[in-house]
């Protein structure tokens, strides 16, 4: 039933609405357990929303936040929502989830639906380099916390960016494949205009030149990625176009860095589609370690993130610019990733 006020509810249940209200900001200590249950049972059977913009109002709190992630079709992604989440009930408050694909002008569209919906805190995983098409919402004192993510110049004076050391795990990776004798080795990416991504190649390049390698001699696989730029969508079926492509030349890798698991897990096909064997014929490593890459066959070496942890410092920092807006300046929050080695690497091929 649309437009249902307390006042329905109130005269549903037999009580007043100041009852409705003690029950809906969660004081139920003044009410006895049976006029809880007529009130519960009003509000199902009304279908009552409560308005927490209003609410908002009123009390001078939301305990709603939002999420704006890429995709949730890649799981890492769900996983960091549910994290997200379990901290964020844990001290009281419900998240809201969107999917931008990492569309500046989505992006825009949920942040100003969210604050119009009186919820002042958001985190936020574009990883796009500027935050110029948020910044009048956080001008307006919208409290943002930037995830998978360095500061960049430009960014908003009160931000919090939180990530994981993306420059480290690439070269964690990439260095781990050099000192199975990996020469040829490729780095499949999508595009590379997005933070992480940016920082993740840094570190596979490192890694060529601490070896004292020419990193130019390595392939880098983009995909032509300019009518997706940023390459979350369909993550799988990039990484099985990126080992067809590399397989079929004639100078073919020995082994793959793939930007993360899911494109990893879509190189893993393509070998095979080849007829060649992963982790003997080519070595394939990803980036995450999500839910499905110890289940693959083989499992899946991969850059471990410390989501759990990573999940909790952003809701604990954006709470607390939530509820001191005036805490100081920007913040940069690294976590140092893990290598976790499965049956997907193995020893260079002899030629």
């Amino acid at each position: 039933m649309a437009g249902v006020t307390i006042y329905q509810v109130a005269r549903e249940a037999g009580v007043s609405p100041s009852t409705v209200s003690n029950f809906l900001n969660g004081r139920p200590e003044r009410m006895l357990p049976q006029t809880r249950s007529r009130v519960a049972a009003a509000i199902d059977k009304l279908g009552y929303r409560p308005n927490r913009a209003a609410r908002q109002l009123r009390t001078g709190q939301n305990q709603v936040i939002g999420l704006v992630v890429p995709s949730v079709a890649n799981p890492f992604w769900g996983s960091f929502a549910r994290m997200l989440e379990r901290a964020a009930l844990a001290d009281g408050y419900r998240v809201l989830l969107c999917n931008s694909e990492r569309d500046p002008e989505r992006e825009r569209g949920y942040l100003d639906e969210l604050w119009a919906d009186g919820i002042r805190g958001v985190v936020l995983c574009s990883s796009l380099p500027s935050l110029e098409h948020v910044l009048p919402l956080v001008d307006a004192g919208l409290s943002l916390v930037a995830f998978d993510r360095t500061a960049q110049a430009g960014d908003p004076a009160a931000l919090v960016n939180i990530s994981v050391d993306n420059v480290v795990g690439a070269h964690l990776a990439t260095a781990h494949l050099l000192q199975l004798g990996h020469r040829r080795i490729a780095f499949v990416s999508g595009s590379l205009r997005s933070v992480n991504r940016r920082d993740r190649f840094r570190g596979f390049t490192q890694a060529f030149e601490e070896a004292e390698l020419d990193p130019a001699g390595a392939v880098v696989w983009s995909g032509g990625a300019e009518q997706e730029p940023y390459g979350d969508l369909d993550a799988a079926e990039l990484g099985r176009k990126a080992a067809r492509e590399l397989l079929a030349a004639p100078d073919r890798p020995t082994a793959i860095v793939a930007i993360n698991d899911m494109c990893a897990l879509g190189v893993s096909a393509g070998i095979r589609d080849a007829g060649l064997a992963v982790g003997g014929d080519v070595s394939v490593v990803g980036f995450d370690d999500i839910v499905l890459a110890d289940l693959a066959a083989p499992p899946l070496t991969t850059v471990r993130q410390p989501i759990a942890e990573m999940a909790a410092a952003a809701f604990q920092h954006l709470r607390s610019r939530i509820n001191a807006p005036e805490t100081g300046p920007s913040q940069s929050l690294l976590m140092r990733p893990e290598l976790v080695v499965r049956a997907s690497t193995g020893p260079a091929p002899r030629e």
